[in-house]
C-alpha cells in the first residue's frame, strides 16, 4: 500500500505499485508512474536542463501519449499543403505562432524555450506564459516544424499551430471556472450573511449559547468549500510568488484568507471569540468577481482579433471551367477563381476579373462607407459584397491575407508594455511589502493595547489595503484603449504608442501617398533621342514594375510584355534604375539621373528617363489630396499642434499643398537621410515628434520620430516598419488617435490617483479599528470595481 502512494516526481500523479519505472535526477532516482513521464524526464535530464525541477511552481501535465506513431503524426506538418495554412515564410526563414498545451508556470515556458535553442536552424522562439503560445522563427533548410513540435512534445508538452476559435474555447473554460467558484462563494455569502445578522443582532439582545454555536457551526460548513475551492487560485499564485521570490498581491490575500479561517475555526471548535465567515465568502466573492471583470476587459484587444477570424466565411463558391461548386474555404488555393455572391464575405484576397460591385470593409478599416471596385482592383478576405456578383482570382489564402496580417500584429502589441505600466507593476510589488510591514506593526500594537482587537483589526488591514485596483489602474485601460483603437481601424504595434502620442506637439508629413492619394497619373511626356511616346511609357513601366512607391501605379497601363529590364535596384527617395539591352536605364529625379533639366515649368512632379546618361523622356505626373486632409490638419492645429512637410519631391507641388493645407513648415527635394536630419534637429530642440509616412519607403524617418504612423495599404501591412498603422483613407484617425490617447492618460491617472488614495486613506482608518472587516472587503472591493468601470469608458466611441 505504500508504494501506491507514491507521487510521481515528474506529474504529481500516483504511481502504480507494481511500477518500476524511475530516472536519476540530482543524483537521486525518482519515481516515475509511467513510460511517458519517465521517456520526458530522462529528455530534460539528458538535455542538461534539470534545473527545469528546481524552479517550477507546480508539476507537470501527465504525458502518457509519447510513443512513436503519435510522434511520425507530427509529419504531417511538414506537407506543403498543410504548412502553408498557417507558416509564414519567406526566402530563408519560417515563423508560426503554436499553442501549447500544459503550461502552468513560469518554469514551463524555460524548459520549452531550452530545449528548443538547442536545434540547430533555430533563429528565434518567445513562450508566453500568460497566452500559452509560442512564436517560433527558424531556418526551412535545416529545421523541420514537425522537428520543433516533437522536441515539445519530448519535455512534456504538447504543441499545435494557433487558432483563433481554440483561444476562445479556452477564455469560455476560464470564465466558466470563474461563475463556477463565484457561484459557490455568492450563495455561502448569502446564506452565511444571514447568521453574521443573527450573531451581531445577539451583541444587543442576547442568544441563547446552543443557537449561537449552531449558526457558528453552519457558518463553518459554508465558508469551508469557498475557501478550498473559490479561493483556490490565490493560494496557487502567492505560493508561485513565493517561490520566485516576489511580493504578489496574492500573498496578503492567502494570509488574510487561512488566518480569518483558522481563527474563526479556533474561536467555533473553543466556543469563545469572534468569527469571520462572513467576511471569508463576502471577500472571496468580490475579489473573484473583480478578477473576472479583469479578465473580460483584458480580452477585449483579443476578443477584437478573433472577432476578424469568425468573419470569415467556412464555405465559397469555387469556379473551375464555368462550373460552380460549394467547397470549404480554408481548400482554396492562390491562383483559382470564386464567385462572390451579393451580402457574401470574401474568404481571401484577390483581384476583380469579373463585374463590379460595392464592397464594405469597415472589419478591416473601420470606415462603413461601401467602395466600388471593378475588373483588376483589389478585394480582400473579410469584406463583404453588397451589391452584384464577381468574379475573384485569388492571389492570397489563409494566413498570408491582409485580415490574418492585421489579427498577428493585434496579438504581437499585447505583448509590449510601455513605461508606466511597468512602473505601476514594481509599485504595487512595493506596496504589498509595505503592507505586510503594516499589517504585523498593527498586530503588534494592538496586541499590546487591546489583545482581544488585535486579530480583527489586522484581518481589516490586510483586507482593505489589498493593491488589487492599483494593479488594475494601468493595464485595463490601455487593453481597453487599444480595443477601441482596433475597431477604428487603427493598429497599434508598440506598447509606448498611447503614453508618447499624448505628449507629442509637432506632427511631420510625407507628401507622395500620405497627403495626397498617391494615385498619380501621367498627364505630359516629352520624348527625346528620337524616342517614341509609346516606347518611353512602356519602358518606363518595365522599369517600375519593381518598385512599390505609388509612382510607380502611374505607369503601370502601360504595362508591354515586349519591354524586359534587368538588375533592378530601387533607390528610396532617388529613383530606381536598372539594365536595358546592356545599358544603364534610370527613372527618377534630375540629380539621380544627373541631369540638369531645362526650362521646363510645371506645378506637376516631373521625373527623369535617361539611358547611358542622356535624357530620353520626361513624365509630368499629377495627384490629389485627400479629400478630409485639409479638416484633418485644421483639427490638429487648433489643438495647438505644430505642422511641417517633408517630401522627396522638389517640384512646386511640395509648396502647393502645404500652402492649401496650411502646414507650418514645408522641407521639399529631401532625400530619406535629410528627413532625418529634420525630425533629429526638432528633437535636439526638446520636441516630441510624429513623424506620417508610407511606412515602406520612409524607414529611416519613421525609426527616428518618438511616434511613426503609416497610411496602411493592401498587403504591404506585414513590411510596415512604422509603430502605428492606419487603415483606410482617413487622415482624422490622427486626431481621433491622439485624443483617445490622452484620455487613456487621463484615466490612467486617475486609476492611479484613486487606487493609491484609497490605500493611503484607508490605512489608518483600519490600523485604528474603525473599519470591520466586512466593510474592509466591501471597500476593496468597489475600489476595484471602479478602476474597471472607469476603464471600460475607453471602449466607448
Amino acid at each position: 500500500m505504500a508504494s501506491s502512494k507514491r507521487a510521481c516526481f515528474h506529474c504529481g500523479e500516483a504511481v502504480p505499485a507494481n511500477s518500476q519505472f524511475q530516472v536519476d535526477i540530482d543524483g537521486a532516482p525518482r519515481q516515475m508512474c509511467c513510460p511517458g513521464c519517465e521517456a520526458v524526464a530522462q529528455t530534460i535530464v539528458d538535455s542538461g536542463l534539470t534545473s527545469y525541477y528546481q524552479h517550477r511552481t507546480e508539476t507537470a501535465s501527465r504525458f502518457d501519449n509519447l510513443v512513436p506513431e503519435a510522434l511520425q503524426q507530427l509529419d504531417l506538418y511538414d506537407v506543403a499543403e498543410v504548412e502553408n495554412d498557417f507558416v509564414q515564410q519567406d526566402k530563408q526563414h519560417k515563423q508560426v505562432l503554436l499553442s501549447i498545451d500544459g503550461i502552468t508556470c513560469a518554469a514551463c515556458a524555460w524548459l520549452i524555450e531550452k530545449q528548443l535553442r538547442t536545434l540547430p536552424g533555430l533563429d528565434f522562439i518567445n513562450v508566453n506564459t500568460t497566452l500559452h503560445r509560442a512564436t517560433v522563427r527558424w531556418h526551412g533548410e535545416q529545421l523541420k516544424l514537425s522537428e520543433i513540435l516533437a522536441n515539445i512534445a519530448k519535455v512534456g508538452y504538447q504543441a499545435h499551430p494557433f487558432e483563433p476559435d481554440e483561444q476562445e474555447k479556452i477564455y469560455k473554460q476560464q470564465v466558466k471556472a470563474y461563475m463556477r467558484r463565484i457561484g459557490l462563494a455568492g450563495i455561502a455569502t448569502m446564506q452565511v450573511m444571514m447568521f453574521a445578522v443573527a450573531l451581531y443582532a445577539d451583541l444587543f439582545t442576547g442568544m441563547e449559547e446552543e443557537f449561537r454555536q449552531y449558526f457558528r457551526w453552519v457558518s463553518l460548513l459554508l465558508a469551508t468549500p469557498v475557501l478550498l475551492y473559490s479561493a483556490q487560485p490565490f493560494y496557487f499564485n502567492a505560493l508561485r510568488n513565493i517561490r520566485n521570490r516576489t511580493l504578489g498581491m496574492d500573498i496578503p490575500v492567502s494570509i488574510a484568507l487561512l488566518g480569518a479561517f483558522i481563527a474563526s475555526t479556533y474561536a467555533t471548535i473553543m466556543g469563545t471569540g469572534e468569527v469571520y465567515f462572513e467576511s471569508i465568502s463576502m471577500f472571496t466573492f468580490f475579489l473573484l468577481l473583480g478578477r473576472m471583470l479583469e479578465l473580460r476587459a483584458r480580452r477585449k484587444a483579443a476578443e477584437s482579433g478573433n472577432n476578424l477570424a469568425k468573419l470569415m466565411p467556412k464555405m465559397a463558391w469555387l469556379v473551375d471551367n464555368e462550373q460552380v461548386t460549394h467547397v470549404p474555404a480554408k481548400q482554396l488555393q492562390a491562383g483559382q477563381v470564386i464567385l462572390v455572391k451579393p451580402g457574401e464575405t470574401l474568404p481571401a484576397d484577390g483581384h476583380i476579373i469579373e463585374g463590379k460591385s460595392s464592397f464594405e470593409e469597415s472589419m478591416l478599416t473601420g470606415e462603413h462607407m461601401p467602395l466600388l471596385k471593378t475588373v483588376a482592383d483589389t478585394v480582400f478576405a473579410g469584406t463583404i459584397n453588397i451589391d452584384s456578383p464577381v468574379k475573384v482570382a485569388l492571389d492570397k489564402v489563409g494566413q498570408h491575407t491582409l485580415i490574418s496580417d492585421i489579427m498577428r500584429l493585434q496579438d504581437s502589441a499585447q505583448a509590449d508594455k510601455p513605461k508606466i505600466e511597468i512602473v505601476a507593476d514594481h509599485i504595487s510589488r512595493y506596496f504589498v511589502g509595505v503592507l505586510l510591514i503594516v499589517s504585523v506593526v498593527t498586530y503588534v500594537s494592538w496586541y499590546v493595547i487591546a489583545p482581544e482587537h488585535a486579530f480583527w483589526v489586522t484581518l481589516s488591514v490586510l483586507v482593505a489595503t489589498c493593491p488589487c485596483a492599483l494593479s488594475l489602474a494601468t493595464p485595463t485601460a490601455l487593453t481597453c484603449a487599444t480595443a477601441h483603437l482596433n475597431r477604428m481601424g487603427v493598429l497599434v504595434r508598440k506598447g509606448h504608442v498611447l503614453e508618447t502620442l499624448a505628449k507629442v506637439d509637432h506632427f511631420l508629413f510625407d507628401k507622395t501617398g500620405t497627403l495626397t492619394r498617391g494615385e498619380f497619373q501621367v498627364v505630359n511626356t516629352n520624348a527625346y533621342e528620337g524616342w517614341q511616346t509609346a516606347q518611353v511609357l512602356s519602358l518606363a513601366s518595365a522599369l517600375e514594375q519593381h518598385s512599390e512607391h505609388p509612382i510607380s501605379l502611374a505607369f503601370k497601363p502601360y504595362l508591354d510584355a515586349s519591354q524586359t529590364v534587368t538588375g533592378v535596384n530601387n533607390h528610396p527617395g532617388e529613383g530606381i534604375e536598372g539594365q536595358y539591352q546592356n545599358q544603364r536605364l534610370t527613372l527618377g529625379t534630375a540629380a539621380f539621373c544627373k541631369h540638369n533639366p531645362g526650362p521646363i515649368q510645371s506645378d506637376n512632379l516631373v521625373v527623369y528617363m535617361c539611358l547611358q546618361g542622356k535624357l530620353i523622356a520626361e513624365f509630368e505626373l499629377a495627384d490629389k489630396i485627400r479629400e478630409d486632409a485639409q479638416a484633418s490638419l485644421q483639427t490638429l492645429h487648433d489643438a495647438g499642434i505644430e505642422t511641417s512637410l517633408l517630401t522627396g519631391d522638389s517640384s512646386a507641388q511640395g509648396n502647393i499643398v502645404a500652402t492649401q493645407l496650411g502646414l507650418h513648415h514645408v522641407h521639399t527635394g529631401l532625400t530619406p537621410a535629410q528627413k532625418q536630419q529634420q525630425v533629429q534637429g526638432l528633437q535636439q530642440q526638446g520636441q516630441l515628434t510624429l513623424m506620417v509616412g508610407d511606412g515602406i519607403n520612409d524607414a529611416p524617418v519613421l525609426s527616428q520620430a518618438h511616434v511613426s504612423v503609416a497610411i496602411g495599404s493592401g498587403s504591404d501591412i506585414a513590411k510596415n516598419s512604422a509603430d502605428v498603422i492606419l487603415l483606410g483613407e482617413r487622415l482624422n484617425k490622427l486626431q481621433q488617435t491622439r485624443d483617445l490617447a490622452i484620455k487613456t492618460k487621463r484615466i490612467i491617472w486617475q486609476n492611479l490617483a484613486w487606487s493609491l488614495g484609497y490605500n493611503i486613506s484607508i490605512v489608518p482608518l483600519a490600523a485604528t479599528g474603525h473599519v470591520p472587516p466586512y466593510i474592509a472587503v466591501l471597500g476593496m472591493s468597489l475600489s476595484s470595481v471602479i478602476v474597471v468601470s472607469n476603464s471600460l469608458r475607453l471602449l466607448k466611441s
